[in-house]
């Protein structure tokens, strides 16, 4: 009777350590591949569930990316691009591209992200993502500056939540990445008050830092409501608050389920075009896939596909820092990739088309907006208004908007679900297109589920 009364007080000591934390640690979680990222295409099973998205994305994760998922079947993925092998998920931002003086596009290269997983104070138990949780984080449509100006803020107490900023990494802060006298309308964002290397919407200075070329930072709440579900990425989701604590503990609301703190960091090639322009004019030439010039809009996707056990065993074990998830045993891990030898996760573009090189229209037909330009992305249809500030390559789109009669992407809501569409792609078209051919499947052929049904991809 003594025994059993003791491991019950020991197991009820123990469920308490754990859910009552007091200090914040972290694991980053790295990905590999060559190249990288998993794959990049107007692809977005969220927001445009089996059809062609708005806007290109680079997506990281699980192989079992495709344009329509339930919520299950992320964990059959063949491969990951997470260095962590029982992380399936899948991460995705927005593409960026380079506006030329002429008005073409030009695909920035993608260089690399980090996704850190921050398991802060709380009274609340941290607990794993369930499987096929979707969240965004990030406004699409956004092109006006946040209310709070550049800086970041993701407590409610605070007032509006801003989740997304831009960083400059830079050799010197002089001059500043944003000026001083912004006021985030007029061709530059507006830096953040607290960090001179960040800010809200794009610098207007060549970001030169080593190894760290522009980045995009993205944080998403971790509250979820069961109530809600795992696929209403609108409402589930929610950041914690400080409110009526103390110890700088964030805690969920009653009934709510806390999450791990998730934070994007993508970071783009944007050195590559140093000498194609002149910084600190007060504008620069960088342009989301949405065509949104201001960087306002940058967003960011998650669909959970880890193994839960072996996340739980993270929250509570694993303290592995900026050294990543990597760093600590594979007891608490599981298996992980070596990107010294382990063959890279590539997965084909579900939406054939060209997205990358020089471009006289981004992918999706989507026209420039921000910056006196300004789009309405309505289901009725697409309409633009040109501001004072319009410049020929913007009249140009908008002329080339109007000559095209075939409805895109860019003309329905892209917070709608469209009518899924059947997109059918065979490893023939991408050899005939000169994509690559050999991807990292045990499997003899690929398979896409679009619109509830499985597509044979062809052998490889």
């Amino acid at each position: 009777m003594r025994s059993t009364t003791f491991v019950a007080i020991l197991a009820a000591f123990s469920s308490a350590a754990i859910a009552a934390k007091d200090s914040r640690t972290f694991a980053v979680n790295h990905f590999y591949g060559t190249p990288s990222p998993l794959t990049m295409g107007r692809m977005d099973p969220i927001v445009s569930p089996g059809t062609a998205a708005q806007h290109v994305h680079a997506v990281h994760g699980g192989s079992n990316f495709g344009l329509s998922m339930d919520n299950e079947i992320l964990m059959d993925s063949n491969c990951t691009t997470s260095r962590i092998q029982k992380d399936n998920s899948n991460y995705w931002t927005p593409a960026l591209f380079f506006q030329a003086d002429n008005g073409s596009f030009i695909s920035v290269d993608f260089y690399y992200m980090n996704v850190y997983y921050f398991f802060e104070p709380t009274d609340d138990e941290i607990k794993a993502f369930p499987v096929g949780l979707r969240m965004l984080s990030g406004d699409n449509f956004a092109r006006t500056p946040p209310k709070n100006g550049g800086g970041l803020n993701i407590e409610p107490a605070a007032g509006d939540i801003q989740p997304v900023q831009w960083t400059c990494p830079r050799t010197s802060y002089d001059p500043p990445s944003y000026p001083a006298d912004s006021d985030g309308l007029n061709g530059v964002g507006i830096g953040d008050p607290n960090n001179k290397g960040s800010g809200a919407g794009f610098p207007d200075q060549n970001c030169d830092g080593f190894a760290s070329p522009l980045r995009a930072d993205i944080h998403f709440p971790s509250c979820y409501n069961p109530k809600a579900g795992l696929r209403d990425y609108k409402s589930n989701t929610a950041f914690p608050s400080s409110k009526g604590t103390t110890g700088g503990k964030a805690n969920c609301p009653e009934g709510w389920i806390h999450l791990p703190h998730i934070f994007y960091e993508v970071y783009w090639n944007t050195p590559a075009f140093k000498d194609e322009w002149t910084p600190g004019q007060g504008k620069q030439p960088f342009i989301l896939a949405n065509g949104d010039r201001t960087g306002y809009s940058l967003h960011g996707d998650f669909i959970a596909g880890w193994d839960t056990d072996t996340l739980q065993n993270i929250i509570d074990n694993c303290n592995g820092g900026d050294a990543g998830m990597e760093s600590c045993s594979t007891d608490i891990t599981g298996p992980q990739n070596d990107p010294a030898t382990a063959q890279s996760c590539n997965v084909p573009n579900l939406v054939p088309e060209k997205i990358s090189g020089v471009l006289d229209r981004l992918p999706g037909n989507n026209p420039p907006t921000g910056w006196g330009v300004n789009v309405d992305l309505s289901p009725s249809g697409v309409s633009l208004t040109l501001g004072g500030s319009g410049d020929s390559a913007t009249e140009t789109a908008a002329a080339n908007l109007k000559q095209d009669s075939t409805p895109t992407a860019a003309a329905s809501s892209p917070t709608s679900e469209p009518e899924p569409v059947e997109v059918i792609v065979t490893v023939t078209e991408f050899v005939a297109r000169g994509e690559p051919t050999r991807f990292s499947n045990s499997t003899p052929s690929w398979t896409t589920r679009v619109a509830g049904a499985a597509t044979t991809l062809g052998p490889y």
